[in-house]
Order: structure tokens, then C-alpha cells, then sequence
């Protein structure tokens, strides 16, 4: 994998979101797809609010966290700045009123009960809140997401939770170095949104696609991808760390 020096300056900024946007136009056009129709969120865990400032004034206005307390200690200390927070991470029911706070995106919906819970509360603040339905498209014991089968069901219910907007579909490719394996982790998601999508036309998002293999997402059809080392530097524990994430 990838080895990524860490970015201080606006300068430096600048120059890796440059680059990862170049990657995409490229990974793009080679599909003959708009580069404009992939939204790059840059991935912030870990990375402390100086830093985070200089991102910002380089050009990001959205970032997204896997914990929602980390999520909820930086919109505080960055409530000055213009910036929406996306939470991407598996979680727990007793923090769904964090997430209906301070998240404008939850892309990890993967259950009914949480469903309930985040409704709940995003009801009594009098908001709603954009989500995307995870999906384990690699069949991994360790990874959160519904099985590519028991989508339909929970889309299903959804509509009875009127604060909640469905957006899409997420997913977490296999931590590996065989492109194949990676790519079919994408191309399922791509074929449940697409079957989905005749009955719920409103899922038409696919958020897949990190630091290591964005590109081919993009190739197979991801809106939207989630960079985090490309853009802020590599962390001192690869991703596979973080996905069992519990906040």
C-alpha cells in the first residue's frame, strides 16, 4: 500500500487535493464517465483541528469522520469555520443523537435500529439527515453492512422514517492488493444500487473508493470517494484498523 507524507501548510494541502482530483478526471474519463459527477469527501480521522484549518483553507468544506465523538469535538472547535460534517462509521444506537447534531451525512446505515434511533432524535431537533445504506460486499465476518440480499428489505421499511433521506449505497472494499478482489467488491455495490433503483430511484448514490483504490471506483461507477491519507498524510495504523469502528 501507499505511503503518503503528511500535509501541514495550505500549500501542501492544495497540491495533494489537486492530485487526487487529477486522479479521478483520469480514472473517469478512461469510462467515459463526468469527472464532475464524483464528490471527493476528504476523510479527517485522526488528524487534529490545526491541521484540519489548513485543509479547510485549502478548498475542503466537507469532512467526514468514522467516530461520532470525533466528529462532535471538532464541529465545536471548528464551529467558526464553513464546514459540514459527514459521519462514515459504524454506530451504536446511544449516539444517534450525536450524529442528528452535528452530522449533515451518515454513511453507515445498517440496520433498522438505528434507523429508529436516528429518526427519533433528528425528529425532535426538526431536521433531516442524508443517508447511505453500508453493504458488506466482501462477505468479511469483521465488517459492518448489510449481506447485498437483505438491502431490499431494509429499504423497505425506510420510508416510514421521514427524516432520514436516502441517498445511496456504501461500502468498504477488501483490504488487499489484488485489484480483481477490490474491484468486485465495487461492481457488487454498483449492481445492487442498479437493481434496487428500479423500485427506490432515490438510491442512487454510491459512496466507495479510499485512498488506496479510489480510482477504481470511480472506474466502476462510485459518486463518491473517500480520501483520507492521499490527502492528509499516512496514519500510523493502516485503515483496516479503523473499520470495526465503534463510535
Amino acid at each position: 500500500m501507499s505511503s503518503y507524507a503528511a500535509a501541514h501548510t495550505v500549500e501542501e494541502f492544495e497540491q495533494n487535493i489537486a492530485e487526487v482530483l487529477r486522479r479521478i478526471d483520469a480514472a473517469a474519463t478512461r469510462v467515459g464517465r463526468s469527472p464532475s459527477d464524483v464528490r471527493l469527501l476528504p476523510v479527517s480521522k485522526t488528524v487534529p483541528q490545526e491541521r484540519l484549518r489548513a485543509a479547510v483553507a485549502a478548498g475542503c468544506r466537507e469532512l467526514a469522520e468514522n467516530k461520532v465523538q470525533e466528529a462532535k469535538r471538532k464541529s465545536a472547535e471548528m464551529s467558526d469555520l464553513d464546514v459540514t460534517w459527514a459521519v462514515i462509521g459504524h454506530l451504536q444506537t446511544n449516539k444517534a443523537k450525536d450524529v442528528a447534531a452535528v452530522a449533515g451525512e451518515f454513511q453507515a446505515l445498517d440496520s433498522l435500529r438505528v434507523a429508529e434511533a436516528l429518526d427519533r432524535r433528528l425528529q425532535g431537533l426538526g431536521r433531516g439527515l442524508d443517508v447511505y445504506v453500508q453493504v458488506n460486499t466482501s462477505d468479511e465476518e469483521q465488517k459492518y453492512g448489510l449481506p447485498p440480499a437483505d438491502v431490499p428489505a431494509l429499504l423497505q421499511q425506510l420510508p416510514a422514517f421521514t427524516a432520514l433521506r436516502v441517498r445511496g449505497l456504501m461500502t468498504l472494499a477488501e483490504f488487499s492488493s489484488d485489484q480483481a478482489r477490490v474491484r468486485r467488491c465495487f461492481t457488487v455495490l454498483r449492481d445492487v444500487r442498479d437493481r434496487v433503483r428500479e423500485t427506490w430511484p432515490e438510491v442512487a448514490e454510491l459512496s466507495m473508493g479510499m485512498s488506496g483504490d479510489y480510482e477504481i471506483a470511480v472506474e466502476e461507477g462510485a459518486t463518491c470517494v473517500r480520501v483520507g491519507q492521499a490527502i492528509f498524510g499516512s496514519r500510523a495504523v493502516p485503515d483496516n484498523h479503523y473499520w470495526p469502528s465503534e463510535g
